[in-house]
């Protein structure tokens, strides 16, 4: 039994019991299924399990390896803070759209064949959109409109090339595929719609802030790293991967900068993250790899723990624009405190998570000879230090006192955020903690003295830069604005594109049916004048016109009826 219980199950059938408890055993309840999951996860030996045959192929819908474990635990461990951050939500959609989405994306994860891979694909799109829905807004609801389009369309595409790929090769099995042919680009393409490749991540910063306040934090965990799985999965060492995964570490910084909305602001440092897996995954080697996987899973905890910090703000004061906020440490200092935990983790700063994991990629892509790629990526590290290590927190809990007064977050926000923030400490402290999950044999030490200068020199050369700009004013001014960035092709050009395709059509079909009106009518009035009294048909014609007309006409019929014979 043990073997064929999967761990997603375990969520999917308590989202099915969750709506008829009462509300009192609901929470507790919710935060029993992902332990169990984990457990069952855990206690699961390394192999394929549910096996059987159908649509003529067989399916392995629970495969765990050391890469699929790594990711899976801290899946179950993302569900739980969420669902712990969200106790006090009395929202049934959020709550059973929250264990859907997990329990999909555990599913897809655990997914040895590409059918399989499929299914859970879908569904983890269908229960995701919930969570932006659940916000019950107009805005909320063509986000939400905007984000299925684009989740189901990677499902489309997915699809074809499935489909291709099965007609290329007969086999639906989900191993590396590589760009050897259309199939495997097609499955390229969806997988990087889900992981916010540049020019299709607008979709990200578009819907992750239009989300509920524990919706964003549930969103952040799982799409974009599952996406990242499928990848490592798939298309490890493909080199293209390392090019698409520096110019994503970089772009998002500039925009990061400007933004006003801190949760986008957010949304675009996980799009910059994101970068670094993408380019391990492109080096392919045991190092990229392992740094992808540690990555991804400490990326998951500390990004939770930004995401929290700002929805308690959220949730206390009504706004997360940069503008409109400062000096809410003097109300919330716990959520501050988080909040600069976070920050320092995604930094990169010495004994927090992030200095352990995202080091191995830059080493990997160093050692693999990518030295342009190398310094991108230490540009980017750069610039994530300036608007989530800095910008964030600076704006919301200090900068100038914007003179609001609240309540502290409450109780079950802020031990999620305890367990989040004690995660990230103790992973950066006791990475060997983290290194014996990872999918290959870790030799790799990140506290040597020239990584620790190295690192130390970068961060404090960012925030000299950071408080510089600051002082002489150089620094983007937060001001109330809305910014696009590639959403600007069909929020902006295509409908403009349309409505004046659409005007044009209007306007031809106009003039086509005045210039056909005016021939009808024509051919009406002559029609009208032929038949009066005094025009040709109604007036006396004589016998010799009569049989002249007759003849003609005979002989016209003559002569057809000689041709069609």
């Amino acid at each position: 039994m043990i073997e064929i219980f999967h761990p997603a199950l375990i969520l999917l059938l308590g989202a099915a019991v969750v709506p008829f408890l009462p509300q009192k055993v609901r929470g507790p309840v919710m935060l029993l299924l992902p332990v169990i999951g984990l457990s069952q996860l855990w206690a699961v030996e390394i192999g394929n399990h549910g096996l059987f045959t159908a649509f003529g192929h067989e399916l392995v819908t629970f495969r765990v390896d050391r890469l699929a474990r790594v990711f899976g635990i801290v899946f179950h461990i993302a569900a739980f803070i969420g669902i712990l951050y969200a106790l006090h939500v009395r929202d049934t959609i959020q709550q059973v759209s929250a264990l859907v989405y997990a329990g999909a994306a555990v599913g897809a994860l655990l997914a040895g064949d590409l059918i399989t891979l499929f299914i859970w694909w879908e569904l983890t799109a269908i229960a995701s959109v919930f969570l932006i829905l659940a916000r019950r807004t107009e805005y909320a609801r063509k986000v939400a409109i905007r984000y299925l389009i684009i989740q189901v369309g990677s499902g489309v595409i997915l699809l074809a090339g499935i489909a291709v790929r099965v007609a290329e090769t007969g086999s639906i099995a989900f191993n590396h595929i590589g760009l050897d042919s259309p199939g495997g680009l097609l499955i390229l393409i969806a997988f990087g719609i889900k992981c916010a490749f540049p020019m299709l991540h607008s979709w990200l910063q578009d819907a992750y802030p239009a989300a509920t306040v524990t919706g964003t934090v549930i969103l952040s965990a799982f799409t974009t790293k599952l996406a990242v799985y499928t990848l490592a999965r798939g298309f490890a060492g493909t080199e293209i991967l390392i090019y698409i995964g520096a110019v994503m570490t970089a772009f998002p910084i500039f925009f990061a900068v400007i933004e006003n909305d801190l949760r986008k602001v957010l949304a675009y440092s996980l799009n910059n993250q994101l970068g670094f897996m993408v380019v391990g995954v492109g080096v392919g080697t045991e190092l990229a790899l392992n740094g992808t996987a540690a990555h991804a899973f400490v990326h998951i905890i500390y990004k939770a723990l930004l995401f929290m910090s700002m929805g308690a703000v959220l949730h206390r004061v009504g706004t997360i624009k940069a503008s409109e906020l400062g000096g809410l440490y003097k109300s919330m200092p716990a959520t501050a405190i988080f909040c600069i935990i976070g920050s320092m983790s995604i930094s990169a700063f010495p004994l927090f998570s992030g200095f352990v994991a995202k080091s191995m990629i830059m080493s990997g892509a160093a050692e693999a000879g990518y030295w342009g790629v190398s310094l991108i990526l230490l540009f980017a590290s750069a610039g994530v230090l300036d608007h989530s290590g800095i910008k964030v927190p600076y704006f919301s809990f200090f900068a100038h006192d914007s003179g609001i007064r609240c309540k502290e977050a409450p109780w079950n926000m802020l031990v999620a955020m305890f367990i989040a923030a004690f995660l990230c400490i103790f992973i950066g402290v006791f990475p060997g903690t983290l290194y014996s999950l990872l999918p290959y044999t870790v030799d790799y030490h990140p506290y040597t003295g020239a990584h620790i200068i190295t690192q130390l020199q970068l961060l404090l050369f960012s925030m000299l830069a950071f408080v510089f700009l600051v002082r002489i004013g150089r620094y983007p001014p937060e001001i109330p604005s809305l910014n696009l960035d590639s959403d600007w092709l069909y929020r902006r050009l295509g409908p403009a594109l349309v409505t004046r395709f659409s005007k044009a059509i209007d306007d031809g079909w106009g003039l086509l049916m005045g210039a056909c009106g005016g021939i009808v009518s024509g051919a009406i009035a002559r029609g009208y004048r032929l038949g009066q009294s005094t025009g040709p048909v109604s007036r006396t014609w004589r016998s010799a016109s009569s049989i002249t007309a007759i003849l003609l006409l005979l002989a016209l019929i003559g002569f057809s009826h000689y041709v069609s014979r």
